[in-house]
């Protein structure tokens, strides 16, 4: 069977009955499980999915990319329509995220606590290296460092003593398909080359698409050159982005949209 995905909501949006903001969240149906992965930032993506008909308490659990607003803000508005067993994240979830301009901290992190989980009754559960989720499911973190020109903006730091972010947190979903595996990512702050070249080592595996965002939308024409070449490399064919990728790199999907593997 086929894995259904539907964007719940992104920044763009052309269906005049939906909403859109700035954040991602993606409905996933693979004959296994029906999951989310990762929430929107204020819970549009809940008011979306009554209108493209899909059912929310049917969902089997949540998996939220990292821990940034825009990613995971969403998730306590869906406990008004479900509430999942499990939230999935990587490690460092809980250290809260700013943004740096000068000597100013702009909070930006996922609005709820380890605690609010607990009261809530839902459990975690951590994603280290590969973490399975059914028989063609997986959920990828820690990933290896490879490339020098994929950097992480100094104005993202996080923790109390507001350290820069390695993003630690970050996570990516790898759907196997009929012709090899999908990579679905939220915002890629590691490096979506980072991220694919951890993902071919660890999987021996053909990576045929990749879904969501690469975080190129102020990248240099350099880096963008170096990142195209680098994933045409590992036979990357198909590029289905949004959200923070940006319009260089090929911004093509909406709010709405569905993606069949």
């Amino acid at each position: 069977m086929e894995t259904k995905l539907r964007v719940l909501v992104e920044d763009k949006n052309f269906n005049p009955a939906l909403e859109s903001e700035h954040g991602l969240s993606i409905f996933a149906d693979n004959g296994y499980s029906k999951f989310i992965f990762d929430c929107g930032h204020t819970g549009l993506a809940w008011k979306n999915s009554a209108k493209l008909n899909i059912d929310l308490t049917a969902i089997n659990f949540v998996a939220i990319s990292h821990s940034h607003y825009d990613h995971a803000g969403g998730f306590p508005s869906l406990l008004n329509y479900v509430t999942p067993k499990i939230l999935y994240t990587g490690v460092d979830f809980w250290e809260e995220k700013f943004s740096r301009a000068d000597s100013n901290f702009a909070y930006k992190g996922a609005g709820f606590t380890a605690k609010d989980l607990s009261r809530w009754n839902i459990e975690q559960k951590i994603c280290h290296d590969i973490l399975k989720l059914d028989d063609k499911t997986f959920l990828v973190g820690n990933f290896a460092r490879h490339t020098e020109f994929e950097t992480i903006p100094e104005k993202f730091v996080r923790g109390e003593n507001k350290l820069p972010d390695t993003f630690s947190d970050e996570i990516c979903l790898v759907i196997r398909g009929s012709n090899g595996l999908n990579v679905i990512v939220g915002c890629s702050h590691v490096g979506i080359v980072n991220i694919i070249s951890t993902i071919a080592q660890r999987f021996n595996e053909k990576i045929v698409r990749i879904i969501g965002g690469v975080h190129l939308l102020n990248a240099d024409d350099e880096r963008i050159h170096k990142t195209l070449a680098a994933l045409k490399n590992f036979g990357v064919s198909d590029f289905k982005l949004c959200h923070c990728s940006g319009e260089k790199i090929g911004s093509n999907i909406s709010t709405g949209d569905e993606i069949l593997i």
